[in-house]
């Protein structure tokens, strides 16, 4: 059995501190906030690790990323929370992303 829910979401991409400051570096830190409206209503923060085809001697149209958010919601008539992993690439031009889903416990107050 196959569901398909959906909806859209706002992103807000936020640049936070390098872990090291190299010149010319094509690394790049992102804070993720996200709001989801549709069949999934709910919020996630996260942070992305980039790396950016451009600087001297780069690849043109080619990049990565990695990102793990915290998703927080209600998906019909269920509430919880769960992770998003993505991975993704960019080879001059052609991109492949994978998203998946990692099942983590509610936080406890």
């Amino acid at each position: 059995m196959t569901t398909r829910d959906t909806g859209t979401f706002d992103v807000k991409l936020g640049p936070l501190a390098a872990y090291e400051n190299v010149e010319d570096s094509p690394q790049g830190r992102l804070s993720i906030d996200k709001q989801f409206r549709g069949d999934l209503e709910g919020t996630s923060k996260g942070e992305m690790l980039t790396a950016m085809g451009s600087v001297k001697g780069s690849v043109k149209g080619s990049a990565g990323y990695v990102a793990i958010e915290r998703v927080s919601g209600k998906l019909h008539d269920r509430s919880g929370s769960f992770a998003l992993q993505h991975n993704a690439t960019m080879t001059r031009g052609t991109p492949q992303l994978s998203i998946a889903v990692v099942p983590i416990p509610a936080p406890t107050s």
